[in-house]
């Protein structure tokens, strides 16, 4: 009797411990069991995972996409506008050298006119070659400019065959002329430099200093050149004869007339100059 007795004790000890443990660990409501008892030192207690797709809060917020530059735009005359009594010129607007680097290094330079400049013999009034309105905006055209010149683009027949064009400050051996596509020069005159490009196109690049252009091309080995090379420095070379400070630049090309056989003859430069120039002012020359 006294064993059964002390079983029973056992037994109702045993129970009311284990009740009093789940009583201690758990609480069950209909909505679900929630832990009652107090967390672990350090247990952070349940984390809610994010849903794919959702930001993180924890994350720093990344940068901005910067909106696009604006276009660098300069301020130029229309092409064929030339100066007031100064000729006749071209109005075709056929882009002939797409692509083409701009013919001086870096910007600013100036399309301009070197005779009607001041300075120039037919200068619009007093004023020296290292004048400021020289060296400023807009651009104006001057192929077909009045000369004497065979030009069969110009309304005339004749006249200025290329575009003066100068550097940014009125300083001889300064600033560089380059080359305007890969090709090879095949031509160094008394101030001419002339530049067959991969393309077919010619270029011809007239007053650098021509002491200078030997000393960078001593043999015909060396006349090898690619896109935007150093060809010279911008300067008054005229073969004695007097001119100023600035880049005179020409573009040969095939020029189809009637049906019959292209011609490479002398084309209008101030559509492909100011298509390559907006190209350098917006760094992609």
């Amino acid at each position: 009797r006294r064993r059964a007795a002390a079983d029973r004790r056992g037994r109702v000890v045993r129970r009311l411990a284990l009740a009093g443990l789940l009583l201690t660990l758990t609480a069950c409501a209909p909505g679900g069991c929630q832990q009652t008892g107090a967390p672990e030192t350090g247990d952070p207690g349940p984390v809610e995972e994010p849903l794919a797709g959702d930001p993180d809060p924890a994350a720093p917020a990344g940068p901005e996409t910067p909106p696009a530059p604006e276009p660098v735009s300069w301020p130029h005359e229309p092409g064929g506008g030339l100066y007031p009594g100064s000729g006749s010129g071209a109005t075709d607007a056929t882009l002939w050298a797409a692509g083409m680097r701009f013919p001086i290094e870096a910007a600013p330079a100036y399309a301009n006119s070197q005779v009607y400049g001041y300075g120039g013999y037919l200068a619009p009034g007093p004023g020296g070659q290292c004048d400021a309105r020289n060296y400023a905006y807009p651009w104006r055209d001057n192929f077909c400019e009045t000369r004497s010149w065979t030009n069969g683009m110009c309304p005339a027949g004749r006249g200025h065959q290329g575009q003066d064009i100068r550097p940014a400050t009125c300083e001889k051996k300064v600033h560089s002329a380059v080359a305007a596509e890969n090709g090879r020069i095949t031509s160094i005159g008394s101030y001419t430099v002339t530049l067959l490009g991969d393309s077919g196109r010619i270029y011809r690049y007239l007053h650098l200093d021509m002491a200078g252009v030997r000393a960078l091309f001593p043999t015909s080995a060396s006349r090898d050149v690619t896109r935007g090379q150093h060809l010279g420095k911008v300067s008054a070379d005229f073969g004695g004869n007097a001119t100023t400070i600035h880049l005179h630049f020409e573009i040969k090309a095939p020029v189809a007339a009637g049906g019959g056989a292209a011609t490479v003859m002398f084309v209008p430069t101030y559509s492909s100059l100011v298509d390559s120039y907006g190209r350098l002012l917006n760094s992609a020359s």
